[in-house]
């Protein structure tokens, strides 16, 4: 299975209580993208690393998936989920001002896992991963939004209700333990 996570403003707080419920265990991917700066070194992977025992990489381009990982989008580049299990970077423009944005990771992930793929997409300030996850709602994904209330910049999940309705609108917290289950695990 492979999971895509997308957020923005106020998500590594719901990436950290989500990740905290999953075990190291789970066979799945994770792919993670947060909107972070172009111009400064990201520290993601140490940050995201403390919230979890699974191994936490910065992608790189044509890296092999591999499960009980969480791979991150470097700055300035957009993470993408090839067909062949590998992960591409690409420097096309800038989406909802970001790059990296989650659109682009949540439609190639569409296509790539298919009925074996999560998005999940968390507190954000504007509307960047609404359509990508309503692709992979498409593509028989299933699809889980930070409910609002629970989220600090609750736009992103709010523009994704507005579009369609998720398997799943709930707490990070309550995230995290839905995965854990859907993916076979238990803490």
């Amino acid at each position: 299975m492979g999971v895509a996570i997308g957020g923005s403003a106020g998500a590594l707080d719901s990436v950290h209580d989500i990740l905290g419920e999953i075990p190291p265990t789970v066979a799945a991917v994770f792919l993670l993208v947060i909107h972070i700066s172009p111009t400064v070194e990201s520290l993601l992977t140490t940050v995201v690393g403390a919230y979890t025992d699974m191994a936490v990489v910065e992608a790189l381009d044509k890296l092999p998936l591999a499960t009980r990982t969480v791979f991150v989008a470097p700055p300035d580049y957009h993470m993408l989920v090839e067909r062949d299990s590998t992960i591409s970077l690409s420097r096309d423009p800038a989406e909802h001002f970001s790059r990296p944005a989650i659109d682009p990771l949540f439609e190639t992930a569409a296509i790539a896992f298919g009925r074996r793929g999560i998005g999940v997409l968390l507190s954000g300030s504007n509307a960047d991963g609404a359509a990508g996850l309503a692709a992979m709602r498409a593509a028989g994904c299933k699809t889980v939004v930070q409910d609002p209330d629970s989220a600090t910049s609750p736009e992103m999940p709010r523009a994704a209700l507005e579009m369609f309705k998720p398997d799943l609108v709930a707490s990070p917290k309550a995230i995290g333990r839905w995965l854990a289950s859907t993916l076979g695990g238990r803490r």
